[in-house]
């Protein structure tokens, strides 16, 4: 549902239409029935993360391929390497 209010109606409703818009209302502020602006949350900021905080989530397998050498062949250059057509 949306609400339309003037300016004037705005200033002497203030709350009640931050309440509104706060539970999920759509509610625009107008100037001579012309919309100006709409009232919407703001998102609270996110956590910082913490280190430490995926405590198990990587198992030694996983640290393994990580860790794990690449193969030789990424080491040769293309056919088709720019750099290698002299």
């Amino acid at each position: 549902m949306s609400t339309t209010v003037n300016i004037h109606e705005a200033k002497a409703h203030l709350s009640e239409l931050l309440n509104r818009a706060l539970d999920g209302e759509e509610v625009v502020i107008a100037r001579a029935n012309k919309p100006l602006v709409r009232l919407t949350p703001i998102e609270p900021p996110r956590r910082k993360r913490v280190f430490g905080q995926n405590f198990g989530g990587w198992t030694e397998s996983d640290l393994d391929a990580v860790l794990a050498p690449l193969p030789e062949d990424i080491w040769e250059p293309s056919p088709t390497d720019p750099l290698e057509q002299g």
